[in-house]
This record gives structure tokens, sequence and C-alpha cells, in this order.
């Protein structure tokens, strides 16, 4: 089997990333292998332009990644549920961060009525989010403008979802200190925008949501 040069080149970049590694810190590797205890779950889109680590200047180690189409929170999703789970209870981590961001093919995928395949069954999941906004969604004249108001939207409703999980209100009642936060990232800035969504509580869901234990 002949190796193509794009897969030499990334086990490469593997050895040359390992041996800047180690004349920095001999122990880096070594340090990295005894745990991981960080502050911080990302919940990303799976897009290969947003990387979390290097948007926030984050070492290995010290962000809990979770990553899926357009960055959604859904209740039946046992992959998210897990990786949410093994954050708060077993990491205690911190913060949870919903990013979005500009330009997200899986949200603009939600405007329009185009079968992509498979996907079109997870797509239907950010249809629904437009559905509860249409009124305020259509108004919007400018298409490009509807679509960046709809990808802060869909990253607002997540951090909502994430609240209403059984996961993170359990850690709330229990005293533990987790907030959840929603960002979009701007593909063509390398910003990030804080949408100012910030929960620390279950007190800011409608009272059907909030669970007693």
């Amino acid at each position: 089997m002949v190796m193509s040069d794009f897969y030499k080149k990334i086990l490469d970049n593997n050895k040359k990333w390992v041996e800047d590694k180690l004349a920095i810190d001999k122990d880096f590797f070594k340090d990295l292998s005894k745990g991981q205890n960080p502050p911080l779950l990302w919940i990303g889109c799976s897009d290969s332009r947003v990387p979390a680590n290097e948007i926030i200047g984050a070492a290995p180690g010290e962000v809990f990644v979770h990553r899926n189409i357009a960055n959604m929170v859904i209740h039946s999703d046992m992959n998210m549920l897990s990786v949410l789970d093994y954050a708060v209870n077993a990491l205690k981590i911190k913060h949870i961060i919903v990013c979005g961001h500009y330009g997200c093919g899986g949200v603009k995928a939600a405007m329009g009525n185009d079968s992509i395949g498979i996907i079109d069954n997870w797509i239907r999941h950010i249809k629904d989010v437009y559905r509860h906004h249409r009124v305020y969604l259509d108004s919007i004249i400018d298409e490009n403008e509807r679509f960046n108001k709809f990808v802060e939207i869909n990253v607002k409703e997540q951090v909502y979802d994430l609240a209403k999980t059984s996961i993170v209100q359990a850690a709330w009642k229990s005293g533990q200190e987790v907030t959840i936060h929603g960002w979009v990232y701007g593909l063509n800035s390398g910003y990030v925008t804080d949408l100012n969504v910030n929960i620390d509580s279950n007190e800011k869901l409608d009272d059907v949501y909030q669970l007693k234990f």
C-alpha cells in the first residue's frame, strides 16, 4: 500500500509536535498522562474550522470537548448526555460553554428544504428551533442577517436545554458550582461573542422544567 503524501504528512506532524513539546518540557506527556482536571466543558460544532482549544488558547487537559453538527443539546442524545454526566459528576467542571459559529452549515441547512441524507433527521432538531422563533426570524428581511440571528438563537436554546437536564439540575441542587454560557465564534474574525446568556441555577427556567429532587 502506497502512503499518500497527506497521510505521511500528518504522521510527520505528530512526531514534530511531540519533539517541540518535549523541547520545552521534558515531562510534558508524563505529567499529562497522570489525569485530567479541566474546568471547562465545551459543546461545539463539528466544523473543522472551530477548534475548541485553539480558539481560547487552552492547553491539552484544560478543555473537555463534545462536538456535533450545529452544537446541539438533544435530550435523547446518549453521547452528549454521557459526556455531560462525566464532565459534571466525575470531573466536577465549573463552566459549560455552548459555542456556535456564524456560517454554520447545519443551521443554514435547517433554513431550507433540500434533502442531504441521513443528516436530515438531525437537522430536524434545528428546524424545531426555527419554528419556535419563526415570527421573529421571518421578520428579518436580509437573509444573511437572519442566518446570523438564527445561529445566535440556536446557541441560546441549547444553553437552556442544558439547564433543563437532570444532570445539571442535580448538580445545582447539591450545591455544585456550574455555570452555562452561550458563545458564537466568528470564522472571519477569530473572535468569540458572549451572548450574555449565563445560567447558574434553574430559576431562569419555566416552572415545568424545574426538577424537584
